[in-house]
């Protein structure tokens, strides 16, 4: 099992961005997946998620960011809007998948930077 992510760069503050993330692999089930973040010098952190029955956020991003699952791709997404400064991390994809055989597992991705300028 993978996770891919992209979407990263450099965008002013202010602006947007959006990220993609794929598993890819023997997946039967994915009961959760999500977003964290860690910018330089600070603990990773959760900045949002989808399980199967309901979405989280930090607080630091709600009204700004909306994430979004696509479960015919195994995709989820995370559209981010209204960037500061301070959202300067790398950003990691993980999720919580369960192959056709075996145990619920958790996967990371391998992080994409967002950059933003002031």
């Amino acid at each position: 099992v993978q996770l891919q992510a992209s979407g990263g760069g450099l965008v002013q503050a202010g602006g947007s961005l959006r990220l993609s993330c794929i598993a890819s692999g023997r997946i039967s089930r994915i009961s959760a997946i999500g977003w964290y973040r860690q910018a330089p010098g600070k603990q990773r952190e959760l900045v949002a998620g989808v399980a199967e029955v309901e979405t989280n956020y930090a607080d630091s991003v709600k009204g700004r960011f909306t994430v979004s699952r696509d479960y015919a791709k195994n995709a989820v997404y995370l559209q981010m809007g209204g960037l500061k400064p301070e959202d300067t991390a790398v950003y990691y994809c993980n999720a919580d998948i369960q192959p056709p055989s075996g145990q619920l597992t958790n996967y990371w991705g391998q992080g994409t930077l967002v950059t933003v300028s002031s």
